[in-house]
Order: structure tokens, then C-alpha cells, then sequence
């Protein structure tokens, strides 16, 4: 999703959360359709408690200080808490209440409590007496007539706390009983690069920090424990030949990996899902080797794909004035790469679409792929929900795990395209470990990709009217499937009338490409004497 930027800097340090981009699920009712607000949280959609509340008759009660929100039935009532993994339900009749654990937690946004809608349903049919019926495919929610019993659960709910216990229950509970913060240590050799996994028995404060000195990995654990003798059951695998040793200082414990030759960069995530921390060490993307030697045509930069975001059935964004991002996007596109055609011959250029068609997502990648791109270029337009706001600016995208809230959101938007495709389901969640793995077989690319976006960025702040927010990183499906390096690109924000006019005009446009341009045309410089050293 697009989502609002940090432009009051005071809302922020207040604490004042930023309106999000909401979208609606028609919803059929027996009286007609009616809309509900949703929004896509790690693959899952999470709809407005207080919307479905009078979808379905309910009263309700919401405590602003607790966030908490109390759905009234008839003969049941639900109670959800914001950022909690419980479902709390009262029987009238005689007073009781059990809890319930889904396995995510709910969300807060707007002064409303947002709920898993696929793990909810089951307690919203018990409280509402009938049963509801959800397609996540379609986005629709159909209100039955149908007498709803709990006998027809597939997965009959098991009471896991009191609500005062679950008041106090964490987001993502650990999952072992070791007394020791990093309680085991495993080794992965993966296509491209090794993956080191920390076993972690609660979320840790800080992920810790890690570099490559020498040969040696040196991670560093801060204010934590670490069970001893867990050297001792490590493996060695692709780059990591051993376990060298555990360090133990006054203030923290330093972890020391011997790798092989052939390692380029390494990286430390956490995995939101276990807690435990993943260690990525990548390969080099050129070694020397007499294959890469003999097939050294393999890597000539001769080749661009320019990918024009949206088109067809999927307008994208749309501006103050009616401006469609597909049409920019492609004007953009095709002025683009005329520049390259005309000032690098030898440089092909593959388009993704060269008219206002429907490129499904996976696609775009495989046309990269099969035409062997040496370089990915996908271009977008921003927005935010809100129209005619001061908020504007040019973005380039790296594929890499969301730091900011505002970026999630932005891929969010972008990746939500796949409900105009025949089969979404064929994407996997990038905020989860698939995440993490999708980052490692990119990551012999990263450099690369670094390096584009830097000379783009500075070339934006010389030629273009725009001005730059600079280079972020988020995780964005039509970057997954593109074998190389690779960017999205945001020209400007749509909701902003002065972006969205600079956007609209041809000479704006040509500016935006020159820009573009300009930067791959450095950036070839550099892959060929890169290549050749």
C-alpha cells in the first residue's frame, strides 16, 4: 500500500499514528452488498471489528485507553484487544468467559481494533448464530442465512488463559523452555550463500551485530546468554567450514564462524515467527573460476529490462485530477528506453509491456529471466490516501526487509496487484523467514543494485524538477522473480498535484527518463570494469 510519509515530524515524536490505506471487501448480505474495510498484514486480511460489528447488528463498546473492543450478540460477546493474540468470549447465559488464541495478533489502526478475518470467523459465527462465509481470493464475505453450530468447526477452539492471563501475553511467545536466551546454533549451505540460524528462546532486544574480518564471521550478542557447548553440535556447511569459538567479554559474548573462500557480505535478521536470528553469509556473484572465465559472455552488460508498473485492468494509483499510474508508468518507460536504443547500442532493451496491457507479476520476472536482463528497472508512481497534500518526492526501492512502516506499506500496495491475477495464492509472504531467503538469493546482486540506486539518486537531485527522498528498501514481488540487479522506482506522488502535473507533462517525463538514463549509463561503466578486473 501507499501510505502516508513522515511529513509532521511532531506526529511522530507524539506518537500519533498515520492514516493507513485501507481498501473494502464487498460483503453480500441478504438485504444486498455493503462494503467493509480491510487491510493485508503478512499475507493475511485484517477487516475493521467496528464496521463488521454493524454489518452484523452487533452493539458494541470500544475503550480507547485499552483497545479493546467488546462485540454484543444476542447470546455471546467478543472481546478483542489491539496487538493481542486472544479472542475472549462471554456466554450470557450464564456469565462464563473463555479465551481463545489465534495465531496472530490484531492490529491497531484509527481508534479501531483490525482482526485476522480467516481466524476470527469461527468465534463471529458462534456470536452472530449464523454462518459467515469468506473468500479471500475474491475479497468477498458473504452473510448467510445458514444456522450456524459449532459442531461445524473443522478445528474445535481450546481455551489457552483466563482474560486476565492474556492481558499479559506476549505477541509471539517463545517456543522452547531453555533458560538460555540462544539455546542452539544450526548451518544451512543454500544456492546462493549459507544461512546461519540462532536459536533464540525469547525475542531478543537488539539483533545483534555482525561483520567479516579475515576469513572470520564475529557476531556479537549483547546483554544475552548463551547456552554452553553449543559449539560443539555445529556442523560445518557451505561457507561456514567451523565453529571457531565463543568469546566471552564483560559486557557481551562474540560468536566466531571460520568461512571458506567465495563469501562476499553477510547480514542479520530476525525471524518475527520463531524469534530466532538469521545470519545470512552471500556468495560472491563473479569468482574466478575457468567457467565463469569461458562464459564470460554470460555477464556483459547487454541487456536492460525497463518494467512499467501496472496497466490493463490494474490503473495503479490514481491523482488529484485523474491522473492513472499505468499511463505514466509507460510514458516513462517507452521515453526511456528510446534513450537507451539511441546512446547505447549495444545495450538491448526488454520491455515488460509496451502497451496498456496486464502483466501478471510473476511474469515481468520471467520476461527479465528468459532474455537475460543484466539490470531491472520497475517504474512507479506514488500516492497516499488523502489527495492534494504537501506530501510528494522520488523514491528508489532495494528488495530487502521493510525498516520503516511506511515502506511496508508501500510494497504492500505495490504487491496487492496480484487479486487481478488468475492465481495469487502462487505468491509466498515476504515478512516472514521466506522473506529472509528470498534477501539471501538476491543478495550476490545487492552490490549492484546499491550502486544503480546511488547513481540514480544523485542524477534525480541534478536533473529532475522532484525532489529525492533517497534510496529505501522494502520487499516487492515483481523484484523476486527478476535474477539480477534490480530497483522500483517512485517517480513522485500522484496525491500531490504538483507531482502529479510534473508526471503527467511529456517534458517532465523526459526529464524523469534523462535521469534514469544518465544512471545506467554510469552504471554500465562501472559492471564493465567491474567484469574485466
Amino acid at each position: 500500500m501507499k501510505a502516508y510519509k513522515f511529513f509532521l515530524l511532531l506526529f511522530f515524536l507524539s506518537g500519533v499514528v498515520f492514516p493507513q490505506r485501507l481498501y473494502k471487501i464487498t460483503v453480500s448480505t441478504p438485504g444486498g452488498q455493503a462494503n467493509l474495510s480491510y487491510i493485508v498484514r503478512n499475507g493475511i486480511d485484517f477487516v475493521s471489528s467496528k464496521e463488521l460489528a454493524q454489518l452484523l447488528s452487533a452493539n458494541q463498546f470500544y475503550n480507547p485507553e485499552t483497545n479493546k473492543i467488546e462485540i454484543k450478540f444476542k447470546d455471546y460477546s467478543l472481546k478483542f484487544t489491539a496487538k493481542n493474540q486472544f479472542v475472549v468470549v462471554q456466554k450470557k447465559s450464564d456469565n462464563t468467559q473463555t479465551s481463545f488464541q489465534i495465531p496472530i495478533s490484531t492490529l491497531l489502526i484509527n481508534n479501531d481494533v483490525f482482526i485476522p478475518l480467516v481466524y476470527c470467523i469461527e468465534y463471529l459465527n458462534l456470536g452472530y448464530g449464523q454462518t459467515l462465509e469468506y473468500d479471500s481470493s475474491t475479497k468477498n464475505l458473504t452473510i448467510t442465512q445458514k444456522p450456524f453450530s459449532p459442531t461445524t468447526i473443522a478445528v474445535e477452539p481450546k481455551p489457552v488463559a483466563t482474560e486476565k492471563q492474556q492481558q499479559t501475553v506476549e505477541p509471539a511467545p517463545s517456543t522452547t523452555a531453555s533458560p538460555y536466551d540462544i539455546y542452539g546454533v544450526t548451518v544451512e549451505d543454500k544456492s546462493n550463500g549459507t544461512l546461519i540460524r540462532l536459536k533464540a528462546s525469547r525475542k531478543l532486544p537488539v539483533i545483534p551485530r555482525q561483520s567479516i574480518t579475515d576469513g572470520t564471521l564475529n557476531v556479537f550478542l549483547n546483554g544475552v546468554t548463551v547456552q554452553p557447548g553449543i559449539q560443539n553440535s555445529v556442523n560445518a556447511a557451505g561457507l561456514v567450514k567451523s565453529f571457531k569459538k565463543i568469546v566471552v567479554g564483560k559486557k557481551n559474548i562474540q560468536l566466531e564462524f571460520d568461512l571458506a573462500d567465495g563469501y562476499s557480505s553477510s547480514e542479520a535478521f530476525q525471524d518475527v515467527e520463531s524469534n530466532d536470528i538469521l545470519i545470512t553469509i552471500h556468495n560472491k556473484l563473479f569468482a574466478a573460476s575457468p567457467e565463469i572465465e569461458n562464459a564470460k559472455s554470460k555477464w556483459i552488460f547487454d541487456a536492460v529490462v525497463i518494467d512499467a508498473g501496472h496497466g490493463g485492468k490494474d490503473p495503479g494509483a490514481i491523482g488529484v485530477s485523474g491522473v492513472k499510474e499505468k499511463n505514466v508508468n509507460l510514458d516513462v518507460a517507452l521515453k526511456l528506453g528510446k534513450l537507451i536504443e539511441k546512446n547505447l547500442p549495444d545495450v538491448k532493451v526488454i520491455y515488460t509491456r509496451k502497451t496498456d496491457e496486464f502483466i501478471e507479476l510473476y511474469k515481468r520476472g520471467k520476461i527479465a529471466n528468459e532474455n537475460g536482463g543484466k539490470l531491472f528497472i520497475s517504474i512507479h508512481c506514488n500516492s497516499t490516501e488523502a489527495k492534494n497534500i504537501p506530501t510528494g518526492g522520488f523514491e528508489v526501492y532495494l528488495l530487502r526487509p521493510g525498516r520503516t512502516k511506511q515502506a511496508i506499506q508501500i510494497a504492500e500496495f505495490e504487491n496487492s496487484v496480484i487479486k487481478y491475477e488468475d492465481n495469487p495464492k502462487r505468491y509466498q509472504k515476504l515478512t516472514d523467514e521466506n522473506f529472509i531467503l528470498v534477501s539471501m538469493a538476491h543478495s550476490q546482486y545487492m552490490r549492484y543494485s546499491e550502486r544503480f540506486s546511488d547513481f540514480l539518486n544523485q542524477d534525480w537531485k541534478r536533473l529532475v524538477e522532484i525532489p529525492s527522498l533517497g534510496v529505501k528498501q522494502a520487499g516487492f514481488y515483481v523484484l523476486v522473480g527478476a535474477s539480477m540487479p534490480g530497483v522500483l522506482i517512485e517517480t513522485g506522488f500522484l496525491s500531490n498535484r504538483k507531482d502529479e502535473a510534473y508526471l503527467a507533462s511529456s517534458w517532465g517525463q523526459k526529464e524523469i527518463a534523462q535521469a534514469i538514463f544518465s544512471a545506467v549509463k554510469q552504471y554500465k561503466e562501472y559492471y564493465d570494469k567491474e567484469i574485466n578486473n
